[in-house]
C-alpha cells in the first residue's frame, strides 16, 4: 500500500514514517500545503494521512483538492482538534476516517488496513481471485489451496496488480506504487522486469494461469476473465 503522510510536525512525521515503513508500507511525506497540493496533483496514493493544521493551507482543501480530481486514494484526517465540526466538515469534503491526536500507532494501521479492505475488497478479509486466494492480514497467498511464498515486493506487485485488475498499468505507475519517492533514483526499468517475471514464475509454478499480459511498450496487466470470477 502506498501512503501520502502529510503532516508539519517532524517528529510525530518521522515516527509515523518509521513505523508504516516497518509494517511494509510505501510511505511518502509532506510538511506543508504546497509540497502536499503538488504531491497528490502528481501521483496515485492508496491513503493519505492529512492534518488540518498546515503552514501555507489547511488539509481539508487537500481532501477537497483529491475528491475534485477523482481520486480514489482513501483519506484519514489526522489533528489535535477534537471539535464535532472538524469531524463533520471533513466527512462532507470526502474524508474516510478521522483521528485525532494523541494516537497509537498500531490504531493507525488498523484503521489504514480497514479503510483498504473498504476501498479495493468491498471490506473482505479474504480474497478469491479465481484460484487465487489472499489473506492480506497475513499477507498469506495460495494457489489452488497451495501457499505461495512471495517476497515482500512480490507480494506488493501481485496486490497492485489485482487491485487493478484488467488495467493496463505503466511501468512508471508500477515503479511510484512500489517504491514511492526512491523510484526516480532507479536507472531504467529491468527492475521492475526482473520483479514481474519472479512472481509470473512463482505462479506458473503452481499451475496458475497466466494472468499476467505485458502490453508492449506501456506497460502490463492482470488480465482476468470476469464471466468465470
Amino acid at each position: 500500500m502506498k501512503i501520502l503522510v502529510i503532516e508539519d510536525e517532524a517528529e510525530l512525521r518521522k515516527s509515523i514514517k518509521e513505523y508504516l515503513h516497518n509494517e511494509g508500507y510505501v510511505v511518502e511525506s509532506a510538511n506543508d500545503f504546497r509540497n502536499a497540493s503538488e504531491k497528490t496533483s502528481v501521483y496515485d496514493y492508496d491513503c493519505v494521512l492529512v492534518d488540518i493544521t498546515l503552514p501555507h493551507g489547511s488539509g481539508l482543501d487537500i481532501v477537497k483538492q483529491l475528491k475534485k480530481n477523482g481520486s480514489q486514494a482513501g483519506v484519514i484526517i489526522i489533528s489535535a482538534r477534537n471539535s464535532l465540526d472538524d469531524k463533520i466538515t471533513g466527512l462532507e469534503y470526502g474524508a474516510d476516517d478521522y483521528l485525532t491526536k494523541p494516537f497509537h500507532l498500531p490504531e493507525l494501521n488498523a484503521r489504514l488496513k480497514a479503510l483498504h479492505r473498504r476501498k479495493k475488497f468491498a471490506g473482505n478479509t479474504k480474497l478469491q481471485i479465481q484460484e487465487i486466494t489472499i489473506e492480506p492480514e497475513l499477507r498469506k497467498v495460495c494457489v489452488h489451496g497451495n501457499e505461495l511464498i512471495l517476497t515482500a515486493k512480490e507480494y506488493d506487485l501481485l496486490m497492485y496488480f489485482i487491485s487493478n485488475k484488467n488495467r493496463v498499468l505503466s511501468k512508471n505507475a508500477i515503479a511510484e506504487h512500489l517504491w514511492g519517492d526512491n523510484a526516480d533514483q532507479v536507472d531504467g526499468h529491468d527492475f521492475i522486469y526482473t520483479h514481474i517475471k519472479n512472481l509470473r514464475k512463482k505462479l506458473l509454478e503452481k499451475e496458475c494461469t497466466d494472468y499476467l499480459q505485458t502490453i508492449y511498450g506501456i506497460g502490463y496487466n492482470f488480465k482476468v476473465n470476469e464471466t468465470n470470477h
